[in-house]
């Protein structure tokens, strides 16, 4: 599982970076607070569907599109 957050938690930043938003302003518009915004990043945390739903709306894309490829976890 620990792989799985990694890779999740990539695929959040890229996608994050290539909207052109901050840290900060995912955090604010997702209404999570921006070091567990980081904490998610880095694959720290196990993120919930809920949390995931709040993310991938801000960015503009399905959930489903930010979880890695099985050959990835």
């Amino acid at each position: 599982m620990e792989t799985l957050a990694i890779s999740l938690g990539h695929r959040i930043r890229e996608e994050r970076r290539k909207c052109g938003i901050s840290q900060d302003v995912l955090a604010l518009t997702s209404n999570l607070d921006r070091s567990y915004v980081g904490r998610i990043e880095r694959g720290e945390v196990n993120l919930t569907i809920e949390k995931l739903y709040r993310i991938a709306k801000v960015l503009g894309c399905d959930p489903a599109g930010l979880l890695p490829p099985l050959s990835e976890v």
